[in-house]
């Protein structure tokens, strides 16, 4: 492929919920533009963008992949975005380094639920929207009811650009109000055909020039004077509406076929902002001032590491987009992360699977170098000279969390080096050890996220691990006080052993033993204190219930008494332990459990349902109220950490997706009687 400036150069991520058709669309694009031979197909496991072993054998996209195309004099890079939430991580790749957001939605569907995440990840990161309605050549499938449904949605921002004059529920042509032609079709290829005196085109070329004029008062003169718009006209306006954001564009194509495919593209070369144009950033200095980064090639370089792919076959692959200034062999690059400069392995573009070499990655584009072992997801390279941060990779923090079991004895470590290698290319894997458990603890997005990190862990690293539900980190104290002697005493030959403790536990405030004495008279020498209190620190640690830690004692040494030979050190640090083993039963001690607080977001009709939900794990309500989000509720309760396992689970399908929540633990507090008789009996289990 031949090298481009920034101003020929559009980054266009593909966004959608799943099964909308989005890699299918892809593929036609990729066709069209003779950047593949074949027309690939999902179904078949063949497409050039779905190339991983995974996604082959789910049918479905579980991560972001790149595929640059020429097109009428311009490079495009489309980046197609995984549409099922569990892997929701890739789409904010993609949009980190896209000027462009193609939503694409499937005609006869309504407002889906990936549609409004996609639109509200543009906005939010300042993207331009172009909508991609798909699937129009198929029977029972209404475009316009789709678009109904988009308009209500987003209003007259919502512009038809190229649209389907129907006879029936056929197709019969596409017709594109930009350049005002119409284009028959059969499978990819078109026919330039009349523009058919048709009510509902005439009502969208209304909508289409009202939408375009608004964002230009000379052509909205021209409008209400209903004079005809030139082709120069309409693009400058559309142009000027798409960068002020007041235009949405809505193109009709059928992604299986082929048809109208090629007006996409046009719309997409002649009138998405170029790199040039949109690509410039924000960062920030060293200071922590701001600084304007213009896209401009001559400029120092600054450069986003916005993907990572990690494979032990292939090797560490690192995506950039290079904001201004250009990667290449003979330009330094400093990560500000690591302080550290980086040299350059091997530059790419990828197409799919695909590599080609590059001699470099110019400002605006996007592209690969292989091999920087110290570059991760999110990293700054920037010459030396002018050293700044731009901005991160957006990662959504993982909310399901599994216990990991290794089916082959000696693997644990072999496991966290191969899941360390997959939390490279995927941010939003977590990877750690309970301490207080012992578990090694695999979080990510939900069930299909950890099901494909098990698989890939088998299939590339070859190790097999299983999940189950974590344990629960529980703690034990008590709610009475007593009074207890610990004696130690062990003759057996030569000098004996000689310890005598009177200690009274009680419970107070603390997450620790709190130690105090009280000895009067020299009953115990206050050299052995130390030995007293380390003993009872010691036993602590498991409490007589379940072998849980202990905490909320507070045990005062009052009494006791030594022998002048036989006492020691070990021996009063042995007779605080006898002193805890019978005194702590009986003191009333019980189980605390871990709470959490929870903050729910979902839509207004699905308040009751999750609340019922929380109440039934045992959550009380704290609040409830508008969001700040349009149409959705904020319920904030505190639950059992015990019982929200499948929480992610039950909230995405209350919710069809829309919901969200964070959790995090607050405190402690007395379990109730069945969890108290549940605990203890599963630990009696592990302890046979």
């Amino acid at each position: 492929m031949k090298a481009y400036t920034s101003d020929k150069i559009k980054n266009i991520a593909v966004l959608g919920h799943g099964g909308k058709g989005k890699t299918t669309l892809c593929e036609a694009m990729l066709y069209l533009a003779g950047a593949t031979d074949r027309l690939g197909k999902v179904a078949d496991g063949n497409t050039v963008l779905d190339f991983d072993a995974e996604e082959k054998k789910r049918k479905t996209s579980i991560s972001t992949a790149m595929a640059a195309i020429e097109w009428d004099g311009y490079k495009l890079n489309i980046l197609d975005t995984p549409g099922l939430f569990d892997f929701e991580n890739s789409k904010w790749e993609a949009v980190r380094a896209a000027e462009t957001i193609l939503v694409v939605t499937s005609a006869g569907s309504g407002l889906d639920v990936g549609t409004e995440k996609a639109v509200k990840a543009a906005i939010k990161e300042g993207k331009k929207i172009f909508f991609a309605i798909t699937k129009t050549d198929s029977d029972q499938r209404s475009f316009y009811k789709t678009f109904d449904a988009l308009k209500e949605a987003y209003g007259t921002k919502l512009c038809p650009t190229v649209v389907p004059y129907m006879e029936g529920n056929t197709v019969k042509s596409y017709v594109n109000f930009i350049d005002n032609t119409a284009f028959a079709y059969n499978n990819e290829k078109g026919s330039k055909v009349d523009i058919p005196e048709d009510a509902t085109i005439s009502d969208m070329k209304d909508i289409f020039k009202e939408t375009v004029a608004s964002a230009d008062d000379e052509l909205m003169e021209k409008f209400f004077e209903e004079q005809d718009f030139t082709q120069e006209e309409t693009i400058k306006g559309f142009k000027e509406g798409i960068n002020q954001g007041v235009i949405y564009p809505v193109i009709a194509v059928a992604g299986l076929t082929g048809a109208a495919a090629d007006q996409l593209l046009n719309v997409l070369a002649w009138t998405a902002p170029s790199a040039k144009d949109a690509a410039g950033e924000t960062a920030l200095a060293e200071d922590d001032s701001e600084v304007e980064v213009a896209c401009d090639p001559a400029a120092p370089l600054a450069a986003i590491c916005f993907k990572t792919i990690a494979d032990p076959f292939v090797g560490k692959m690192s995506f950039f987009k290079v904001v201004s200034g250009r990667l290449a062999a003979d330009v330094p690059a400093f990560n500000m992360r690591t302080g550290d400069s980086e040299k350059l392995g091997k530059i790419v573009t990828v197409k799919g699977s695909k590599q080609e070499d590059a001699k470099e990655i110019p400002a605006g584009d996007i592209g690969v170098i292989t091999k920087l072992a110290n570059v991760k997801t999110g990293d700054t390279l920037c010459d030396p000279k002018r050293k700044l941060s731009l901005k991160p990779v957006f990662s959504l923090k993982p909310c399901l969390s599994m216990a990991v079991k290794v089916r082959k004895k000696g693997e644990d470590e072999k496991a966290a080096q191969a899941i360390n290698r997959l939390k490279e290319e995927d941010p939003s894997i977590s990877y750690e050890m309970n301490k207080e458990t012992k578990e090694q603890i695999l979080s990510g997005l939900g069930d299909q996220h950890l099901d494909v990190i098990v698989s890939k862990l088998k299939d590339k690293f070859g190790v097999e691990i299983d999940l189950e539900n974590p344990k629960v980190a529980y703690r034990e104290t008590i709610r009475s006080r007593t009074e207890v002697q610990g004696k130690y005493k062990k003759q057996s030959g030569g000098h004996g052993q000689y310890g005598d403790v009177w200690i009274r536990f009680e419970p107070c405030d603390s997450d620790e033993l709190v130690f105090a004495e009280e000895v009067f008279g020299g009953a115990v020498p206050k050299n052995y204190f130390p030995a007293v209190e380390k003993g009872l620190q010691e036993s602590v640690k498991k409490g007589v219930l379940a072998g849980y830690p202990m905490v909320g004692v507070k045990a005062t040494l009052y009494d006791g008494s030594y022998h002048p030979v036989d006492s020691s050190e070990m021996a009063f640090k042995s007779a605080a332990n006898v002193a805890y083993k019978d005194g702590i039963p009986k003191a009333n001690p019980t189980i605390l459990e871990p709470i959490g607080t929870l903050v729910a977001l979902m839509p207004d009709d699905k308040l009751g349902d999750i609340m019922g939900d929380v109440t039934k794990r045992r959550g009380r309500v704290l609040g409830m109220g508008p969001a700040e989000e349009p149409k959705m509720q904020e319920l904030t309760a505190e639950v059992p950490m015990a019982n929200m396992n499948d929480f992610t689970t039950v909230l995405r399908s209350v919710t069809a997706g829309r919901g969200s929540f964070t959790f995090e633990f607050t405190r402690y507090e007395q379990a109730p009687q069945d969890v108290i008789d549940k605990v203890i009996e599963e630990s009696k289990k592990e302890e046979e």
